[in-house]
């Protein structure tokens, strides 16, 4: 009796340690979601987690009122939290494109997972005050509870996402949560008023999601089929990013997170202007940094210079420099350049790249994301720039792409001014790129008195010398003429101005 009775505290600890792990998953899957589909990773997370605790606060207060049959109500809650929890992530990508009010709907999810994952633990304990010693019920059940969140913060990042993608994850870890109910109420049989029809419940919900497990690929290709109007062609996800390729019968289109990067119908305007303006006044261009540009695009447009020796290209995702340096469509888009022999691609994250970096180079072409979020926006910062100014020879000249002065001139000029306070002159100017309308780039140097745009390669598509100078006047409506604070690492406000303007532009 006494070996039954430990068997069953140890049965019930594990219970705790699964649920542990179960719950913190189904709260970063909704964070990690929410950052994908809705920007703003550090708001997304800090307002995920709060709402998550809360909603976890609630379920611990209204256990109280679960008097009768207590483990036949634990294992109900179980088989609930694996079908909603395994569920969030499916239901949640294919709600986004269809609904108004995705905001409403994600923290709904959120709150009911939180109330049921709430009532868990409460619960448990009741169940277990009869068979441990208070004392030890608690150091043992916290214990157990913490262990399993420790877990499943370090196989969250490390592998579930990389591997197993969003849906799979919630899926699988709903699995887990029903598994757990189903084994309960087998082991526990006797002690549970219609034990067979719960276990037979487990069952058919075990069934139903792993049919989703072996099918989440075809629920992610239908979501992003009702985001995109165009047939995708190519989707995958990456440790960073979901990457998504479409076609139309004019173009392919690269979206990164839902967001456009590029359109094969004017993406050479974009590179054009990015690359060329930059690097035609640098007299001796021999040594070239590349910051982001993973598809290889900006570098097909430095291979132009015949002088250039070296191209270093610097980006986080290997997913996305292997993609474009082995499929053959994305592979003659850019000219095969990151398979040239001059190009060294490094998947390191550029900051941390340039507090380690020695060398210097000639020019640098920063072409990142816009700062959409935080982590995006350290590389916008007046500290990143000091490091770029560091790897600059003292002829050389950086580049950096900086959002629409049109739609977002509040972000732009922050982005100028930050990189004035960096030490460097800057030129700002812009073009007309019809898949994203007026976009706007920043030369920086520090020797100012460059021979400007000396020797552009012949050729181009877009650029001539009619063109250029016009690129360098702003109209009335690209300029902000109040006082704009820089944007440091401690304060980030260059994210909050660029969401505040790019919501008004969508809305």
């Amino acid at each position: 009796m006494i070996k039954k009775e430990s068997s069953a505290q140890w049965i019930l600890l594990i219970a705790v340690f699964c649920i542990a792990t179960c719950g913190l998953i189904y709260e970063l899957v909704a964070g990690t979601l929410a950052s994908y589909l809705l920007g703003d990773s550090v708001t997304q997370f800090s307002t995920i987690i709060g709402t998550y605790l809360f909603a976890m606060g609630i379920g611990s207060f209204f256990s109280r009122y679960f008097n009768n049959d207590i483990l036949r109500w634990f294992i109900k809650i179980e088989l609930l939290i694996g079908l909603i929890g395994g569920f969030s992530s499916a239901l949640l990508f294919l709600l986004f494109p269809l609904v108004v009010s995705f905001r409403l709907v994600l923290y709904l999810m959120v709150l009911v997972t939180g109330i049921l994952v709430g009532l868990e633990i409460p619960l448990l304990m009741r169940i277990l005050k009869d068979k441990i010693e208070f004392k030890d019920l608690v150091s043992k059940v916290f214990s157990f509870d913490y262990i399993g969140a420790l877990l499943a913060s370090v196989v969250f990042p490390l592998v579930l996402v990389p591997h197993l993608g969003l849906i799979r994850t919630s899926l699988f870890f709903g699995i887990i949560n029903i598994g757990v109910g189903w084994y309960l109420a087998h082991y526990f049989t006797s002690q549970i008023k219609q034990a067979v029809s719960l276990k037979a419940i487990a069952i058919i919900l075990l069934l139903v999601e792993v049919v989703a497990f072996v099918f989440s690929d075809n629920i992610m290709s239908y979501s992003e089929s009702l985001t995109y109007r165009d047939n995708i062609v190519f989707a995958t996800s990456s440790p960073y990013q979901r990457i998504v390729i479409t076609k139309n019968k004019r173009e392919l289109r690269l979206h990164l997170n839902g967001n456009l990067q590029f359109s094969t119908a004017d993406e050479y305007r974009y590179h054009e202007a990015l690359v060329h303006p930059a690097l035609s006044s640098v007299a001796s261009l021999k040594n070239v940094l590349v910051l982001g540009g993973g598809d290889g695009l900006a570098v097909r447009e430095i291979l132009k210079y015949p002088s250039v020796e070296k191209i270093k290209l610097v980006d986080l995702d290997a997913t996305m420099t292997k993609l474009f340096s082995t499929q053959e469509v994305l592979v003659h888009l850019n000219n095969g350049s990151l398979l040239n022999k001059k190009v060294l691609v490094q998947n390191e994250d550029a900051f941390l790249w340039l507090t380690k970096n020695t060398e210097k180079f000639d020019a640098v072409v920063v072409d990142f994301p816009d700062p959409s979020n935080f982590s995006i926006g350290k590389l916008y910062s007046t500290m990143f720039y000091t490091l770029l100014k560091k790897v600059l020879n003292p002829d050389g000249v950086a580049v950096i792409q900086s959002t629409s002065p049109y739609v977002a001139p509040k972000s732009f000029w922050c982005i100028n001014n930050t990189i004035q306070a960096a030490g460097f002159f800057t030129k700002p100017y812009h073009n007309y790129v019809p898949s994203f309308g007026e976009w706007g780039y920043i030369i920086a140097s520090i020797n100012p008195n460059l021979h400007w745009f000396a020797a552009y390669p012949a050729g181009l598509k877009y650029l001539n010398d009619a063109v250029i100078p016009q690129m360098f006047v702003f109209p009335q409506d690209m300029q902000y003429n109040k006082p704009i604070p820089v944007n440091k690492l401690n304060n980030q406000v260059l994210v909050g101005y660029f969401e505040e303007e790019w919501d008004k532009y969508l809305d």
